[in-house]
């Protein structure tokens, strides 16, 4: 009996890497299927559709586009101006709101005043903030990063009070009695336990930011502005260039599902399994 207990005893530790292995396969090919599906049903709809293939046209026809706007560089130029925006946007988003968050966990008074004020401007469309942001600066960069800056700010900030907000009580309290400084108990019990929510927040900071570049580059173009994904859609509107046009939607999904991929999705994960949880669906 004892042997066959020492047999089968390894067999436990072994199946653990084989389903890590498997959820890892299905992460990715869940999502290639899916996609597969839809491009399916798009091209479908497009050959059964009575419209013309200008008006609809299909995954083929919106593909065939690519190589122009390859050769002539408008897209490689497009991305990486606006990534370079958004990433660099968001950084500064993330410095700004940190401090601000913080300071309103620690003074509750102040956050009863701005917290709804915030909460307002995170449902705010980000379009809303171009026309003035253009009078105020013009057509210039400084017009692109205020709305992005308003529409990622408010979100980061709500987030990380979030997590602050689902901290226990006795975390508190035993950094005090451990005389911890609200510097030490900030850093290193603080933030720490409020990473969920912060985590959240950041997630959701990023999608708004880059909501908002694209708002901000499909209307303030020309100027000093260089040229970047919102404008190349633009351009593809005023040439009435459907597949060109949702070529670059295409473009601004798959940069935002390669961020949300190669970023947050494993941080999240990572985050989940140092606590000892996980995501729903998985084991």
């Amino acid at each position: 009996m004892s042997t066959l207990t020492e047999l089968k005893a390894p067999s436990a530790p072994a199946a653990a890497p084989a389903a890590k292995k498997r959820r890892e396969v299905d992460a990715v090919v869940a999502p290639i299927i899916a996609v597969v599906v839809l491009l399916s049903l798009w091209q479908i709809a497009a050959w059964i559709s009575p419209l013309r293939s200008d008006l609809f046209p299909g995954p083929g026809e919106v593909l065939a586009s690519l190589p122009e706007v390859i050769a002539d560089g408008s897209l490689l130029a497009a991305v990486s101006t606006s990534l370079f925006r958004a990433i660099s946007g968001f950084v500064i988003a993330v410095l700004v709101a940190t401090p601000i968050a913080l300071l309103l966990a620690h003074q509750p008074l102040l956050r009863k005043g701005v917290g709804p004020l915030i909460s307002a401007m995170q449902v705010l469309p980000s379009i809303a903030w171009v026309p003035a942001a253009i009078i105020l600066f013009g057509l210039s960069d400084a017009t692109i990063y205020t709305v992005l800056l308003l529409g990622a700010i408010p979100s980061i900030i709500n987030g990380l009070l979030s997590g602050i907000d689902m901290i226990p009580r006795q975390y508190t309290a035993l950094s005090k009695v451990l005389g911890a400084s609200k510097r030490e108990h900030i850093l290193h019990v603080e933030l720490p336990a409020a990473l969920p929510g912060y985590v959240g927040g950041l997630r959701q900071g990023w999608a708004f930011a880059w909501r908002s570049l694209m708002a901000a580059e499909l209307i303030a173009v020309g100027g000093s502005l260089a040229l970047g994904v919102g404008s190349l859609l633009q351009r593809g509107r005023d040439l009435a260039d459907l597949p060109l046009v949702m070529l670059v939607i295409l473009v601004i999904l798959l940069v935002g599902a390669l961020i949300e991929l190669l970023c947050f999705a494993p941080l999240e994960r990572k985050l989940l399994r140092d606590r000892g949880m996980s995501r729903t669906g998985e084991k």
